[in-house]
């Protein structure tokens, strides 16, 4: 057993080594050390599976690949920690989602020591100490013993982890040689020189102070013939002559002027960022979430703002960089990576890092071509310096993946229009989405260019602009800036263009076409996948607020896991947003779009078999949820039609969230399908709802939704959808409380099931006219009408429906003062409700019971029953009638003189109706508003 204490030293500056207690450890066959070389070079940084596996086989990867490399990595483990368990951590090599990293430090992994050395050296420059300079990037030279993962070829001579250590070196070695020239020392750094010089034969910054060091050791003749051999090589390779630089030392060379040069010249200081807004306003929230992580100790050094096109993020972004800026002494760098842009093609990485190492003082003939050891040069340049960084309108994590520095002194504020979730993994990113401003801060971005005297003139038409811009950053600036040059055209007169073309972008082109509405959208149009852009452009067809996964499987025809993988896209892309969790919601302007791309690529036919999917899709799922409901009907009362669902439901709750989630979507189709002549699809879709409405309270929707539907039947001539949506209005006419009403609809039921035959119909609508009886007061009635029922419930074997109409008698019993036949007529229907497994059943069994210990003065009886009651209304997701309960609970709770408990069962009855201005909703809040103004 090693000492707790005991750690190891890594080495990867040369072949890789691993030493304990001055003991060098066995690193096993050539795979696993390719692994511990790789996660060596990325010193800490996360390394993924793919990486490792494209390591170990150039191609042709076996499929137990995946296997092979954490048995390479559970084998490295033991050999750092004999005796861990095959499943454990590990002290040296940690796995997170990004992949397996090495846990070290500048004490245990030279490649570190040597950056940690290279950042103090470049300190010392910047203080204009070049002889502690030169003396720190000596030490770190000094660790080198090769090449990086030496032994290890071809791999550490191609891979471009191991050429970005190398890249690192060939920038310390070129800042030594500065370093030593201005100390009058160049001899000192002719070794590394000479070593650097033949890794890059074509670099000709490294060529030049090779040269000169030469003749500084007074190698002249050598020196000389140097500058041929690389003369040679360029011409011969490259096809080019030497370049300024290396023409420049020779030239010194043949005149002598190699002598040390004192004067330090001063690191640049970029300053690229782009002017703040002169109207910048609002966004609050999110710069206080900004500041307080980058003041947070450890905190994050990249900001990663996304947001869909139009929403403000560059001018968030350099808002904040001005801000922050003071507290980054050595500059800004600024770059716009074209990510989304409709003019030229996006900026490599490559293109980016030439762009910054030329303002940061690399010179240009010393940049190599290769991205990794430009990316190498890049963070050595940014090493002891503090700079804030903005990376603009990037188009995913893998164009910025190299434009990262690798020291914490910088800040980096990234934009994009996508969600870069690997930054936050990979990088520790600091997340800032951008959503809509709120009204406040919309009306002030508004105001700005216009003028405060705008919103005094005429509110309501500053008001309604901004709602016909849907609040978008963009749209309100095009907006402003059209107002701004026409001053005298009074706000009312832009709203009002802007409401006469509610469903296109027409009111939102600029002056330039490419910064209007329609471009910005398009560039990110243009990025999508084929598959998602059609998704994208049928969105529009939909009629709802937002759209699930399955409905966009059923509107676009196809797989559950593809439409997912679409939405995906999409929501990447920030096209559409996760508003509500697994709802997804486009902006205005964006689905304005997405219907003029529908109009112009998707042919009439396409539109119209898009719609029918979107229809089938409801149907049947509505049909699955409806189903799920049923109480005592033996069969759905609707068919599911001619479309499918990839949605089955679990349980009542399952299908009551269904229809909460889809309510609007399906009350916009029945009346798009009445419209159009598909008059079965309508009264079927409003009829799968009626259970829904029931126990959810949503009665005036049930009204209006039924009465298209029953007008969409008459239309069609069908009876039967006439006589059931009469059936069916008649019940949300009784929860109304409009029982002549309900009579009159259920007459008319009643006269069309008898004509029709639907004989068990029948049965099921005289039990509800004893309902609206019992609603009357009219018990001998009732009484009288279903006790005669009782015998062909009984024999027709429906407990339910048995168990449904005793609850009725029961409670017309009880109202009669007729206490023991109420008990027995409730106790009775308690039990089948419970063999039948009958929720509601054993609920309407409850109140029942509680009304008859009401009758009988047993107020503690009539808590408990009642209690149980709104529990077990609450497990069948019957929330209406839990509702009622719980007020008729408050009620006896305040009569026993428990005036807390009532008012907490009156709050819970009132937070379960969805209308306030329903009879009990009003007396409630009546109740409440007593209670809470009383002494």
């Amino acid at each position: 057993m090693r000492a707790a204490g005991e750690t190891i030293s890594f080495a990867v500056l040369g072949s890789i080594r691993a030493v304990r207690a001055g003991v060098e450890l066995r690193l096993g066959a050539r795979q696993e050390r390719l692994v511990l070389a790789l996660l060596l070079a990325r010193a800490g940084s996360p390394v993924s599976l793919d990486e490792l596996v494209d390591l170990l086989w150039d191609s042709d990867a076996p499929v137990s690949a995946a296997n092979v490399v954490h048995r390479h990595v559970g084998a490295l483990r033991r050999r750092f920690e004999p005796g861990l368990p095959t499943r454990s951590a590990g002290r040296y090599i940690h796995r997170d989602l990004s992949g397996y990293r090495l846990l070290a430090d500048e004490r245990s992994l030279d490649l570190l020591e040597f950056r940690a050395l290279s950042r103090r050296a470049a300190r010392s420059l910047q203080d204009g100490d070049p002889e502690s300079a030169l003396r720190h990037f000596l030490d770190g030279l000094r660790l080198w013993r090769g090449r990086c993962a030496a032994g290890l070829e071809p791999a550490s001579r191609l891979h471009p982890a191991f050429l970005a250590v190398e890249g690192e070196r060939a920038e310390a070695v070129r800042q030594a040689a500065d370093a030593a020239e201005r100390c009058g020392r160049l001899g000192a750094v002719l070794v590394p020189l000479r070593q650097a010089a033949e890794q890059h034969p074509l670099d000709e910054s490294l060529q030049s102070r090779l040269l000169l060091a030469l003749a500084a050791a007074g190698r002249q003749a050598e020196a000389v013939e140097t500058y041929r051999v690389v003369r040679r090589r360029l011409a011969d390779d490259l096809g080019v002559d030497p370049g300024e630089e290396l023409r420049e030392a020779y030239d010194r060379l043949l005149h002598q002027r190699t002598g040390p040069t004192r004067t330090a010249s001063p690191l640049p200081r970029p300053a690229q960022l782009p002017p703040d807004l002169p109207f910048f306003s609002g966004r609050h929230e999110l710069i206080a979430q900004a500041r307080a992580a980058v003041a947070r100790p450890g905190g994050p050094t990249v900001l990663a703002i996304d947001g869909m096109p139009g929403i403000g993020k560059t001018a968030l972004a350099v808002h904040l960089a001005h801000e922050f800026a003071p507290d980054y002494p050595d500059g800004q760098l600024y770059v716009d990576l074209r990510g989304y842009d409709g003019r030229e093609p996006a900026m490599s990485p490559v293109e980016a890092l030439r762009g910054f190492l030329g303002s940061l003082g690399v010179p240009q003939q010393g940049i190599p071509a290769e991205l990794h050891a430009l990316a190498g040069i890049y963070r050595s340049s940014l090493a002891g310096r503090r700079l804030l960084i903005v990376l603009d309108n990037c188009r995913d994590a893998e164009q910025i993946r190299h434009l990262l520095p690798g020291n914490a002194d910088c800040l980096v504020i990234v934009t994009s229009r996508s969600r870069l979730s690997t930054l936050l993994t990979a990088a520790g990113a600091h997340p800032l989405p951008v959503g809509l401003p709120s009204l406040d801060e919309a009306r002030a971005a508004l105001l700005g260019p216009l003028g405060a005297d705008a919103a005094t003139v005429d509110p309501a038409a500053i008001d309604a602009i901004i709602a016909s811009c849907g609040r978008l950053p963009l749209a309100l600036a095009v907006v402003a800036a059209r107002a701004a040059g026409l001053p005298r055209t009074p706000p009312a007169q832009i709203a009002a263009e802007l409401a006469d073309t509610p469903s296109n972008l027409d009111g939102f082109d600029g002056d330039d076409p490419q910064t209007g509405l329609r471009a910005v959208f398009s560039w990110s149009y243009r990025a999508l996948s084929a598959p998602a852009a059609r998704l994208y452009r049928l969105l529009p067809i939909h009629p709802g607020p937002d759209i699930s996964i399955a409905a966009a499987a059923g509107l676009a025809g196809v797989e559950l896991r593809t439409a997912r993988t679409l939405i995906g896209e999409l929501s990447r892309a920030h096209l559409v947003s996760e508003d509500l969790p697994g709802r997804y919601r486009t902006h205005d302007l964006l689905l304005a779009y997405a219907r003029e791309l529908g109009e112009e690529n998707d042919s009439p036919t396409e539109r119209a078999a898009a719609e029918l999917r979107c229809l089938g899709f409801y149907r049947a799922t509505c049909y699955q949820a409806h189903r799920r409901l049923l109480t005592s009907e033996d069969h759905p009362m609707i068919e599911p039609g001619p479309g499918e669902t990839p949605l089955r439901f679990a349980d009542h709750g399952d299908a009551m969230r269904w229809f909460d989630a889809e309510r609007q979507v399906l009350v916009a189709l029945v009346g798009r399908a009445a419209r159009q002549g598909r008059h079965t699809d309508a009264w079927q879709i409003a009829l799968g709802m009626q259970h829904y409405f029931d126990r959810s309270g949503r009665w005036a929707d049930w009204t209006t939704t039924g009465e298209v539907a029953l007008e969409a039947a008459r239309t069609g001539g069908d009876l039967v959808g006439q006589a059931r949506m009469h059936r069916s209005l008649a019940g949300a006419a009784y929860f109304r409380g409009e029982q002549e009403t309900a009579i009159g609809h259920l007459d008319r039921a009643l006269e069309l099931l008898a004509r029709l035959g639907l004989h068990g119909e029948l049965t099921r609508a005289g039990i509800n006219r004893a309902m609206i009886l019992q609603a009357q007061e009219r018990h001998e009635d009732v009484v009288g009408a279903l006790t005669a029922a009782l015998g062909p419930a009984r024999a027709a074997g429906d407990d339910k429906l048995l168990a449904d109409v005793l609850v009725i008698l029961g409670g017309s019993n009880a109202a009669l003062g007729r206490a023991e036949e109420a008990m027995r007529c409730g106790e009775q229907a308690m039990a089948l409700s419970r063999a039948a497994r009958y929720r509601l059943g054993v609920a309407e069994a409850w109140e029942v019971l509680g009304r008859v210990h009401a009758v009988r003065g047993e107020s503690g009886r009539t808590i408990d029953c009642w209690r149980a009651a709104a529990s077990a209304y609450q497990e069948a997701s019957a929330s209406a009638p839990a509702a009622e309960v719980l007020a008729l609970l408050g009620d006896a709770l305040a009569t026993a003189g428990d005036q807390d408990a009532a008012v907490r069962a009156w709050q819970e009855a009132l937070a379960l109706i969805p209308y306030r201005q329903s009879r009990t909703g009003r007396r409630l809040v009546g109740l409440l508003a007593a209670v809470t103004s009383g002494p």
